[in-house]
């Protein structure tokens, strides 16, 4: 097998090639099909506190797998070879391809069980890789943490990666949503997938009252902002990390009795709900797709800020 590994923090990744995994008990080997590339990604490659996260190095990354199942361990009964499957990255074992074990940006992954979730037909290996994290991580951000609902007013700030998905998911349940973005590209995109209106600023939603805001940009002012314009005994979830601190007004927030809590990861459950909306076609998250050997490029466009929606690398390119 190939795949690109991480040996270093500020160090390039290197492709390497390796012996095929031999199948453990529990645990099932995929054949690669796409691989989403993801910010945490950057993270990984730029910031020495990163490394804390990574199991024996070096690693091969790529914690968004999707691919098929080429071999099954001893005591694996709900999965067969041939079976379409991903991995959650957050999942019931406790690791994470591309982190505890080699991962996506490798041609073959050897993977839990426990942490598998089927890809139901109707969904693409690129949809299922987006969905193993940026699908999972915002749908449970917004209707687990935030407990969203039908006929709920509800704000989101940053139509990025996460933001986009979690939008269109709303609107698909009859959620009206109000987005922020300081990207007229963004906002453009927020009013083609159905908010009910675009803004730059966060404090313009006031108005509407909005019973629950997810913040999915998380740069401070953002934060504090959606706390001001919560309604009354609102929630604000934060799950951007664009700034690692920030201030809040505490008067708005006492007088309000809001709520603020912190939203990471997700469940498989949140992929196979996620799953179910792409299948319907009432989910399909805007993706740019390269190639195995664009991998370390793909990256770089992330750190620079040069990719619309959600980044994939097809395997097989």
């Amino acid at each position: 097998m190939k795949g690109w590994q991480f040996v270093d923090t500020n160090k390039p990744l290197e492709l390497v090639e390796k012996e095929d995994p031999k199948v453990e008990a529990g645990k099932v080997v995929i054949d690669m099909k796409v691989a989403g590339l993801c910010h945490s990604d950057v993270g990984v490659l730029r910031d020495e506190g990163w490394k804390a996260l990574l199991g024996e190095l070096p690693v091969i990354m790529g914690h968004e797998v999707a691919g098929i199942i080429s071999e099954v361990g001893d005591g694996v009964t709900e999965y067969q070879v041939g079976d379409k499957v991903a991995v959650c990255p957050t999942g019931p074992s406790g690791t994470a391809p591309g982190y505890a074990y080699d991962g996506g940006f490798g041609t073959k992954v050897q993977a839990p069980a426990e942490d598998l979730v089927k890809i139901p037909d109707g969904v693409s290996f690129a949809q299922a890789a987006a969905g193993t994290d940026a699908g999972m991580t915002s749908y449970h951000a917004a209707f687990n943490k935030g407990g969203i609902k039908k006929g709920m007013k509800v704000g989101m700030i940053g139509i990025g990666g996460l933001g986009q998905i979690a939008l269109e998911a709303a609107v698909a349940q009859s959620i009206e949503v109000y987005a922020i973005d300081l990207s007229p590209d963004a906002r453009q995109l927020a009013k083609d997938l159905g908010a009910a209106g675009v803004y730059e600023n966060v404090k313009e939603i006031a108005e509407f009252e909005p019973e629950v805001i997810i913040d999915y940009a998380g740069f401070d002012i953002t934060t504090r902002e959606a706390l001001e314009s919560v309604g009354f005994q609102g929630k604000v979830v934060l799950v951007g990390m664009g700034k690692l601190e920030t201030t809040i007004n505490v008067t708005e927030m006492i007088t309000k009795q809001a709520t603020l809590v912190g939203s990471n990861g997700g469940t498989k459950q949140d992929i196979e709900d996620m799953y179910a909306l792409m299948a319907e076609g009432k989910v399909s998250p805007k993706i740019t797709e390269i190639s195995f050997d664009e991998i370390p490029e793909g990256i770089q466009m992330l750190e620079e800020g040069k990719v619309t929606g959600r980044l994939v690398a097809d395997m097989e390119k």
